[in-house]
């Protein structure tokens, strides 16, 4: 027999199968040795108290042969020969999961990629981190796998309307993640397992007979009687295309630029910006947990998380990427520009945890700005908050002296308006300059900023402290552009064939969201095509 049980366990107990077994037992009323095994649907966490509890749902098998479920094997389709083709261009979440589509509804996806692969990629973010110096067209927001494959690994969205964020899952448990992404509330593959995952993605793509071409930056888009007829890569080659979905990632400018000259419909989007706040973990382990580091290891406790957000007069302030157990990485895409962001492993066994801290931009802040520091700038330019978010990591390359040397000051000393006399030891490997960030920053970024970390200590008890550090700048939270599409078709208004999408176009905000959306858009060509999908995955 097979039963489900909804149960609320201690998670001393939770780490220990004899005791949890006994509890399951218990509520069902019969002997624990009855209980051939159970698999878990659900798991969170409810940290509200002292005691810390495990909220699970379990199918549990009685007097029965204990078969875990695992997921049938997905029909994707030998597309060789196929009728149609859909031209990709980045192989990021959007790009890939887009392609996967491509092979369920049995079309052929031809991806081109800017960037190196996953393995050719780490050489490339060693000279970033060791030497400061960046490949403009491999780095940790282009290559295979696009920003997601070196960054935290996160899979929560709160949004379903792009799709089914179960499927989505489930995909990456196909090509390797750890199952327990299915169950866990808040889902973590981490950057040391993303890689393989990836290739794994690439191959099954190959294999089916799609094509996937590095190196191939688009350059032209060469368009005719409103649709684009072919476009132009980096090596001169000429590509025809009948659907091109447009997965560039919020940081392919060049392809912004592209769009403007061609006179392209694109728009300014607010984004946000601010800095890397880092603390130890186990000061924000015990922030969370309310108990002591033996209690915390005695429960086998993961390492603490924390969401923020407040309101610092009319602008909004808040946590974003949060890392526990992470590092902070040199996200820069130019040779002049300093860009951070955080990523953990998937066991999150750094002795930090970072997370972006970051401000609403909007148009009339930026334009403000851009004005004072001497920028000529048309207000209506649909580019101008990107040129903003340009403006201010040139400011901190300057500041931190080159080579990817970050501007940093201690929490407190920055709220105070004080240089700090010396830092702390932190996870940025290019290394940290001593400087006052509230001078570097904008006004209204700094002010903010202040408010929320005043607000933040009051809500978390030693959260506001001299041992946190703060490194600037975190400025590429989301697109600072949006590309407008049709609601229905997905289309761009004015090109019927180009789909722009996920982060890039302004319309995800993480690796989930954006592999939702690329697949949704592969699904709706299809459906234009008259294709549907076979039944098993209906």
């Amino acid at each position: 027999m097979q039963t489900a049980l909804r149960i609320r366990v201690t998670a001393q107990d939770f780490s220990n199968q004899k005791a949890l077994t006994k509890q399951v037992a218990a509520l069902l009323q019969v002997e624990a040795d009855q209980i051939s095994g159970y698999q878990i649907l659900k798991k969170s966490m409810d940290a509200r108290q002292r005691q810390i509890y495990y909220n699970l749902t379990l199918q549990v098998f009685i007097q029965e042969t204990f078969i875990p479920v695992t997921l049938p094997d997905a029909p994707y389709r030998d597309v060789q020969h196929a009728s149609h083709e859909v031209l990709i261009i980045g192989a990021g979440p959007a790009g890939l999961f887009a392609a996967i589509s491509c092979l369920e509804h049995g079309i052929r996806p031809i991806i081109i990629e800017r960037g190196k692969d996953v393995q050719a990629r780490r050489r490339d973010l060693a000279d970033l981190n060791k030497k400061g110096q960046v490949n403009p067209e491999s780095n940790y927001c282009f290559g295979e796998g696009g920003a997601g494959t070196y960054s935290d690994g996160k899979l929560y969205t709160r949004s379903k309307k792009r799709g089914s964020i179960q499927k989505a899952l489930e995909t990456f448990v196909r090509f390797g993640a750890d199952p327990a992404i299915l169950y866990e509330a808040h889902p973590h593959i981490g950057t040391n397992k993303l890689p393989a995952i990836i290739t794994a993605m690439r191959q099954t793509i190959e294999a089916a007979g799609g094509k996937i071409y590095f190196d191939r930056k688009l350059t032209d888009l060469n368009l005719k009687s409103g649709r684009i007829r072919s476009i132009t890569t980096s090596n001169g080659d000429t590509i025809f295309a009948n659907h091109v979905i447009l997965a560039t990632g919020h940081s392919a400018r060049d392809i912004y630029r592209l769009l403007k000259q061609k006179n392209i419909q694109i728009e300014n989007k607010p984004f946000a910006l601010g800095v890397r706040v880092e603390h130890p973990q186990q000061l924000i382990n015990e922030i969370q947990y309310k108990c002591s580091v033996e209690q915390i290891e005695e429960q086998k406790l993961p390492p603490a998380s924390y969401s923020l957000v407040a309101q610092v007069g009319d602008r909004g302030v808040f946590s974003f990427c949060m890392c526990p157990g992470g590092i902070i990485a040199p996200a820069a895409t130019d040779p002049d520009e300093l860009v951070v962001n955080g990523w953990s492993p998937s066991k999150r066994n750094n002795p930090f945890t970072n997370s972006g801290m970051v401000v609403q931009v909007d148009e009339k802040a930026a334009y403000s700005y851009l004005k004072h520091q001497g920028v000529q700038q048309d207000a209506k330019d649909p580019l101008m908050l990107m040129e903003f978010q340009r403006k201010i990591e040139k400011v901190m390359y300057q500041a931190g002296g080159g080579q990817f040397c970050a501007p940093a000051q201690r929490l407190t000393d920055f709220v105070a308006g004080k240089k700090s006399s010396h830092l702390p030891r932190c996870s940025y490997i290019p290394g940290t300059d001593s400087q006052r960030l509230d001078q570097l920053l904008p006004a209204f970024i700094t002010q903010t900023l202040s408010g929320g970390f005043k607000e933040f200590g009051r809500r978390m008890k030693g959260y506001y402290t001299n041992e946190s550090l703060l490194i600037a700048t975190e400025s590429r939270t989301s697109s600072p552009v949006r590309i407008p599409r049709d609601e229905t078709g997905l289309h761009h208004p004015q090109i019927t064939n180009l789909y722009p999408a996920a982060e890039g176009a302004g319309y995800a905000g993480g690796i989930i969201s954006a592999a939702m959306d690329g697949a949704k858009i592969a699904s709706v060509i299809a459906e234009k095509l008259g294709i549907r999908l076979p039944s098993s995955f209906n």
